[in-house]
Formats: C-alpha cells, sequence, structure tokens
C-alpha cells in the first residue's frame, strides 16, 4: 500500500495585488487535498480577505485559472483555514467577518504546525 502523502501547511501573503501568486497557492493547496494530503492554510496580508465572505473578498478573474472561490470552498468546508490574529486585527477583522470554517489564529499554531513531523511548508 502506498503511503499517505505528507501534511502541507501553505502560507499565502497575498491577494488581489499578486493575482497569480496568490491562486497558484490555493491551487497547491487544492490539490494536494485532492491528492489525500491533511492541508492548512494560514492566511496573511492582504490574503486574509479570501476568508471573509462578502464583497471584501478578492475575485482574481485570471483567465485559465480556477476560481479561488472553487479552490478555497473544501479547505475552508474542512476548517483548514486561519487568519493570521495581528493581519485581522489591523484590518478590524473578527471572526464574525469570516466565512464558517475560518479562524483566528497566532503564528504560534502555524509555527506548531509547520514543526510537526513530515510537514511540508510553502510560503506564496
Amino acid at each position: 500500500m502506498p503511503a499517505s502523502p505528507r501534511p502541507l501547511m501553505v502560507s499565502i501573503t497575498c491577494g488581489a495585488e499578486a493575482p497569480e501568486r496568490a491562486n497558484q497557492a490555493w491551487t497547491v493547496a487544492a490539490t494536494a487535498l485532492a491528492a489525500g494530503a491533511e492541508v492548512g492554510v494560514f492566511l496573511t496580508g492582504e490574503a486574509v480577505w479570501f476568508a471573509v465572505g462578502d464583497d471584501r473578498r478578492p475575485d482574481l478573474g485570471l483567465e485559465h485559472a480556477t476560481p479561488v472561490d472553487d479552490l478555497a470552498a473544501p479547505l475552508v468546508e474542512l476548517g483548514a483555514v486561519a487568519v493570521c490574529t495581528q493581519c485581522a486585527a489591523r484590518r478590524g477583522l473578527t471572526e464574525a467577518d469570516l466565512l464558517d470554517g475560518c479562524t483566528i489564529a497566532g503564528s504560534a499554531s502555524f509555527v506548531e504546525r509547520v514543526l510537526a513531523p513530515d510537514v511540508q511548508a510553502l510560503v506564496y
């Protein structure tokens, strides 16, 4: 029996100001999840807006790319998306602003995840 994929932690640091990089991060996270990996996403900086369920959520609108909403949905449903505490506070966001399944978490939770055995961390 093949070994299951190692866990993946993706930190997304950009949003609409870097649409290709942001979309690539979501694409990698969604692809790893589809491949059976345990995946976590940590949103910082302008990427925190991906966790908001209203008109502030960026639509990257990239030609030849899967929409971010489609890529993020399974990760959000699994509760695998966390928003940086400081980044949320700087933007006036609280848990009430976030999509169900997204949480606000500090750097300690990110560090705990990336230091776990066999985890691969990627930063976009």
